[in-house]
């Protein structure tokens, strides 16, 4: 059999060098952040998967585990993060009553955080929205807790991390022409 012949479209006009370079360099320096974002992302959804991983095996145990892991927290790290730990055991004793939802809910986050991270480092539009919105809906909620609340160094690195993300979201997005 022989192929059809190939029809060539006319050739591209070429831009400058100057314009070329720079072009090339804000590529890089957006796909490089955003990339930082969507690694993020996966982190968090990996994270999500071990204590989904966790819930599934020692729900029937839950308040004994979560004693040797808190046990085990103060001797390694004293009081760091402690008001952080004892809200987290609090939240996993409570899901641990009704641990077949909260195991669904955390595959389900999971799942969105894979999802954006695809869409993010695919560079894909629906990521970008998704993400700044995502992460701009919190800031005014850890803003009104920073403010409300006891000072918390924890509260204020996550608050000061998703601004972060916001704003380079945000740039790359203007820079991508999403935005007028």
């Amino acid at each position: 059999m022989t192929k059809p012949p190939k029809f060539e479209s006319a050739p591209k006009q070429q831009p400058d060098t100057f314009t070329a370079i720079k072009d090339t360099e804000a590529e890089v320096e957006s796909s490089e952040s955003i990339k930082a974002v969507a690694i993020y992302e996966v982190a968090k959804g990996v994270a999500s998967l071990f204590a989904a991983v966790a819930l599934w095996h020692w729900h029937t145990d839950i308040s004994t585990w979560l004693s040797s892991v808190t046990r085990l927290w103060h001797y390694y790290f004293g009081q760091l993060l402690i008001t952080q730990i004892d809200g987290l055991v609090g939240n996993v004793e409570r899901a641990s009553r009704h641990w077949t939802i909260a195991f669904w809910l955390i595959i389900g986050y999971a799942s969105l955080r894979f999802i954006e991270a695809y869409g993010l480092w695919k560079d894909k539009t629906w990521a970008y929205w998704y993400s700044v919105l995502g992460y701009g809906v919190f800031v005014p909620i850890e803003l009104y807790y920073l403010i409300t609340k006891p000072f918390d160094w924890f509260k204020l690195a996550i608050f000061i991390l998703n601004v972060v993300i916001v704003i380079v979201v945000y740039r790359n997005m203007k820079r991508k022409g999403l935005l007028g």
